[in-house]
């Protein structure tokens, strides 16, 4: 069977997917990304010597936002409920980046993988915000779904990709 485009209707124009028919079930997403920088520029946030504060819990705060204000951003998404939003950073000296972790829930009838993958790119995009004056070649690198749980298409895992440069 082929999957076609949920967000097209008969014509191809774009629409708000219906999902007044869905049951509500607990439903849980897990998102990830990295930003590469100058080993200087993670020494920076490391010790809290970044001119703007403190970088990684800036970052946190902004990925919570970004997260609840998914539907806002991404015109075709509903707006959620969510239950639980849990951001982490990471640090990879070996790669000179940040990595973030998120994982977003509700109980509803539509998943929360774009809740997910906006907190993510929210974070790191605030990483990039702050730190800016002393590195602008950063770069966002991997951002991707993990995982989703809940709902009609049951449980989804990524393969493992291999990051590590």
């Amino acid at each position: 069977m082929k999957k076609k485009l949920t967000h097209f209707d008969a014509r191809g124009q774009a629409h708000m997917v219906d999902v007044a028919a869905k049951a509500e079930t607990h439903r849980v997403a897990r998102a990830s990304g990295r930003i590469r920088m100058l080993p200087a520029t993670l020494k920076q946030i490391l010790a809290g010597s970044a001119e703007k504060g403190d970088v990684l819990g800036v970052a946190r705060l902004a990925a919570i936002q970004a997260a609840k204000r998914t539907s806002e951003l991404i015109p075709l998404c509903h707006p959620l409920a969510l239950t639980r939003i849990d951001i982490e950073f990471a640090i990879n000296r070996k790669a000179s980046a940040v990595e973030c972790l998120a994982t977003v829930e509700t109980v509803g009838r539509t998943g929360v993988e774009m809740e997910a993958l906006t907190a993510v790119s929210g974070g790191l995009l605030t990483i990039y915000d702050m730190c800016k004056a002393v590195d602008r070649g950063m770069c966002l690198e991997h951002i991707r779904l993990l995982e989703k749980k809940g709902g009609k298409s049951g449980h989804w895992v990524a393969k493992p990709a291999n990051t590590a440069k």
